[in-house]
């Protein structure tokens, strides 16, 4: 059996008196690719951030590698070099070019020489696809493109595990698949993944096993297939329902929050992590 890479058990997280994580208990081996699914409000962004502990669990305990990051006493910042995140938005550093977005990181973090981040910037770049952008500006670059550039930024930093948060939702739909087709790559390599998407083909094409998240919890979760393509409990089964035939969740006022783009704008919640 392969070695989990994450451990989450009984995570459970509170902003004031909304409790959005309920006791959730779940592994993630080495290798493994692991989606998580589930409505706007459910809980899934702010699992994400517990395990790199952008948001501290109010109760419950986090490892990734074997290592205890809601340890009182735990090396926070080792902890994030270990995790690559890549968020809904770019947050690309906007007055230098995309291979100082790359570079810089590197030297300040991991202390690495202009050389060897140099070289890394390159490696990754072109990973992504985007090797000779490396001198342009992230206004030159469309969505897809800078959302490429976060994920190699990410990997520069040499992480262990990689958490994407609906990585393509503020995308335009023509540039999601570039998006896409770099997380097979990743997936393909075995990078050890935790992706929150509403993405289904993605999931199902993608995924070694998709949880289903509803109202701080885990309804369901699951081989791919089976979880997306034959679901066991009625909650799921709603909301891929409305996922894959948003025409179905339409009212007589208009499409209903259930469609695939439901909640993949930043709004309230984005702060917080709490879609």
């Amino acid at each position: 059996m392969a070695e989990n890479e994450i451990e989450i058990r009984g995570l459970r997280k509170s902003f004031g008196g909304d409790e959005v994580l309920r006791g959730i208990d779940l592994d993630v081996a080495r290798g493994e690719v692991v989606c998580v699914i589930g409505p706007s409000g459910s809980g899934k962004s702010t699992l994400l951030r517990c395990v790199n502990l952008l948001e501290e669990p109010s109760a419950g305990k986090v490892f990734v590698g074997g290592t205890e990051v809601t340890d009182l006493d735990v090396d926070i910042d080792a902890v994030r070099r270990r995790i690559g995140m890549v968020f809904q938005q770019f947050n690309l550093f906007p007055h230098v070019t995309v291979a100082e977005n790359l570079t810089l990181p590197q030297r300040r973090v991991l202390k690495r020489d202009k050389a060897r981040a140099a070289s890394v910037a390159r490696e990754n770049l072109e990973r992504v696809g985007l090797a000779d952008k490396a001198d342009a500006y992230p206004a030159q670059l469309s969505g897809g493109q800078q959302q490429r550039v976060a994920i190699a930024r990410a990997l520069a930093m040499s992480p262990e595990v990689m958490l994407f948060d609906e990585p393509t939702s503020a995308l335009d739909p023509e540039l999601v698949g570039e998006v896409l087709a770099v997380m097979r790559m990743l997936a393909a390599e075995g990078m050890t993944m935790m992706v929150v998407t509403h993405e289904m083909s993605f999931a199902r094409e993608v995924a070694d096993r998709v949880v289903f998240m509803d109202e701080g919890a885990i309804v369901e979760q699951g081989p791919a297939e089976q979880v997306v393509g034959s679901p066991r409990q009625e909650r799921t089964r709603n909301f891929l329902n409305r996922i894959l035939d948003p025409a179905a969740a339409e009212g007589p006022g208009g499409a209903a929050g259930g469609n695939r783009n439901s909640g993949s704008g930043p709004g309230p919640e984005t702060g917080k992590g709490r879609a």
